[in-house]
This record gives C-alpha cells, sequence and structure tokens, in this order.
C-alpha cells in the first residue's frame, strides 16, 4: 500500500460502533450543506417556492406580497438562518444606516448616559451606533474617526481630544454628517452642543463664597481641554466678582491620574494660609479629593462638577455641578440627523445649562 494514501479507520470501536475521523465528519457537513455557510436570498426562493423579487420586497419591507406569500417566504428564512446583506443596500442608496461616536474614555460613568442617549437616538431612526474611546489622544481621534469614514458610516459625534478637525474636510464635503458634543471642534466651523461650563464653575465658587470662604482651590484637568479651560475661567470670574484675589498656589491643572490630584490637594491644604474650600474641576477629581479629605484633620468644603453615583449617600453628600449627559448625547445625535435629512442649513452651536445640587460638603463653613 502507498504510504502517501490514508484511508478512513471504520474499525469498531469496544462499542461496537464505528469511528470515523472528526476531520471527515466536518468536511461531509460541510459538502453535504445544500445551502454552504451563508444562504442567500436565492436559497429563500428556492425553498419557499417564490421568485427572487418577492423575496427581496418581504426583506425589504415592501408592499405587493400577499400575506399566505410572504409567510411561506418568512418561513424560509427563519429555517434557512438568513440575514440581509446590507453592503448591497450601502450600494444601491449610498447609506449604511450607521453612525459613529468618538468619546474621551468608554470607562468614564460620565459618558455611559451620553453613549446612550445617541444611542436610542439612533435606533429610533433605524441607524446602528458604532463607538471608540480616543484615550484623550487627538492622533488616536483622528485615526478612529477616519476609520469610521472608511467604513461608511452615515455621521460621526465626537468628543474632541484635538484642536484641528480639518482632517475632516474631505469627509464632511463627502456627506458625512458630523456633530461635536462636551467641546466645540478646532479649525472648522461644525455643530457642536456643550454644557455651561463657565457658568456651572461660577456658581459653584460663588455658591463656596456665600458660606464664608475666601481661600478657594481649584484642581482641574488639563489646561488644553476646552472644558477644563472653561471652567477656571468660571472660577476666576467668581473670584474676580467677589474681589478675591487668586494665588497661584490655589490653582492646578493637569492630568486626572489620581497621584497628580493627590499631590496638588495635599499641597493646598498645608502650609500656613490653606485653602478652606475646593472645586474639583470633574468627576475623577472629585474622587480623588474626597479620599484625600478624609484623611485630613481640618474640615475643608467640597463642590465637585459632574455628579456622580454614591454622591448622596457619603457623609456629608457631595454638593455638585452636575451637567445633563443624557441630554448632550440626545441633543448631538438629534441634530446629527437632521443634518441626514437635509433640513438644517448651518452650523450652531448649542448650550446647555448645568445644575448645582447642594448635598452637604458645598455648604461647610470654613473651620478658621
Amino acid at each position: 500500500m502507498d504510504k502517501t494514501h490514508h484511508p478512513v479507520d471504520n474499525k469498531a470501536d469496544r462499542t461496537g460502533q464505528r469511528t470515523v475521523p472528526e476531520t471527515i465528519r466536518r468536511a461531509d457537513r460541510l459538502s453535504g450543506s445544500r445551502y454552504g455557510n451563508r444562504p442567500t436570498m436565492k436559497d429563500v426562493a428556492a425553498r419557499a417556492g417564490v421568485g427572487l423579487k418577492t423575496v427581496s420586497r418581504v426583506v425589504n419591507g415592501e408592499p405587493g406580497v400577499t400575506p399566505d406569500t410572504e409567510r411561506r417566504v418568512q418561513e424560509a428564512i427563519d429555517a434557512l438562518g438568513f440575514r440581509r446583506n446590507d453592503s448591497a443596500r450601502v450600494l444601491r442608496k449610498g447609506r449604511t444606516a450607521s453612525i459613529g461616536l468618538v468619546l474621551e474614555d468608554l470607562a468614564d460613568p460620565f459618558y455611559g448616559p451620553l453613549s446612550r442617549a445617541v444611542e436610542e437616538v439612533a435606533r429610533a431612526h433605524g441607524a446602528l451606533l458604532i463607538n471608540g474611546s480616543s484615550a484623550e489622544d487627538p492622533d488616536r481621534e483622528q485615526e478612529l474617526a477616519l476609520a469610521l469614514c472608511a467604513r461608511r458610516v452615515d455621521g460621526l459625534v465626537i468628543i474632541p481630544a484635538g484642536d484641528d478637525h480639518r482632517y475632516l474636510e474631505p469627509e464632511i464635503k463627502a456627506g458625512v454628517a458630523t456633530v461635536f458634543v462636551d467641546r466645540p471642534a478646532g479649525r472648522i466651523d461644525a455643530d457642536v452642543v456643550l454644557s455651561d461650563n463657565f457658568g456651572g464653575a461660577r456658581s459653584g465658587v460663588a455658591h463656596l463664597i456665600a458660606h464664608g470662604h475666601r481661600r478657594i482651590g481649584f484642581i482641574g484637568d488639563m489646561p488644553r481641554i476646552h472644558t477644563a479651560a472653561e471652567r477656571l475661567r468660571g472660577y476666576r470670574a467668581a473670584m474676580e466678582d467677589a474681589g478675591i484675589p487668586v494665588a497661584e498656589s490655589w490653582m492646578s491643572l493637569g492630568v486626572t491620574d489620581p497621584q497628580r490630584v493627590r499631590r496638588a490637594a495635599e499641597k493646598m491644604l498645608s502650609g500656613p494660609s490653606p485653602v478652606t474650600a475646593v472645586l474639583a474641576g470633574n468627576n475623577r477629581v472629585t474622587v480623588t479629593v474626597i479620599r484625600v479629605l478624609a484623611d485630613h484633620r481640618r474640615r475643608v468644603a467640597l463642590v465637585g462638577f459632574d455628579d456622580f453615583e454614591l454622591a448622596d449617600l457619603l457623609q456629608p453628600g457631595v454638593t455638585v455641578v452636575a451637567q445633563d449627559a443624557a441630554a448632550l448625547g440626545r441633543n448631538a445625535a438629534e441634530r446629527l440627523f437632521r443634518q441626514l435629512d437635509g433640513s438644517l442649513v448651518a452650523p450652531e452651536r448649542i448650550e446647555l445649562p448645568t445644575r448645582l445640587i447642594t448635598r452637604g460638603s458645598g455648604e461647610l463653613p470654613p473651620a478658621d
């Protein structure tokens, strides 16, 4: 016998059953399948005993099919596990019924309600949402946004990490609807939906001043980020309104890494004239400041920008300047689909109000 020939071993095992190698069984399954791995509309038509155009009408929800025929076609679809090939529809209609969402950080709780709101609006318009995070890296933002465009999404909702979005100009000219949210676009004219970061920070600091504080610290995100810069501007405006000079040592902007924030907070709380209150620039900063204050011997007032889970259960509860993240996402997505249906003419800037929620930490009087 030729040593290169490998006959099937049909010897019976101890139970009396014949064994067949798995590779043979798998090949038999594939070759014996009438429809292969991915059934087509032709397969559905053959099983239902109808024409291809009839199947197309049923699949696309078009009229002109009797209830009995529609039932037979649907039974064939269910039996075969047929799924419509949307790539063909893209070629015909020029739309993919999908949009992209570029977030800063998928793990940040602030973006959960925002993302969900965008998804709900997309779903109501029969569109699929594809999202990803830039990790606050402008190059990664650009790479992700252009990758989504390469996949022919109909539109983009972007929380920008960079400050130059001219790379999107060819895509926008080609018809990709684009809306920025939480932060404005850089160097292009585009729709944007924002919170009133300046007014929110100003009201938070004014609240601390109204409760007797004069030495108030501000710990924020990186100064190149629009929201951080606006909140710092609001902090300065409130202090200026009250005629309170601001010491440079009372302000600290940088990455929201807990170690950096901890060092900044501990420095503000030490020395001969420590701050008696702090405005924390976002939810991540607030959580770290709370941990620092838990180990601090003096009572310090705190207002955080952004609400967060369990803020009301701490002792005292944390006073916050709350944004409506869901409203940001919903307004941005609705504006995107208005672009797609041609009902918008010129880009607009939409600014949503913030809300001061008092819970106790921002109402503490100065300890000295």
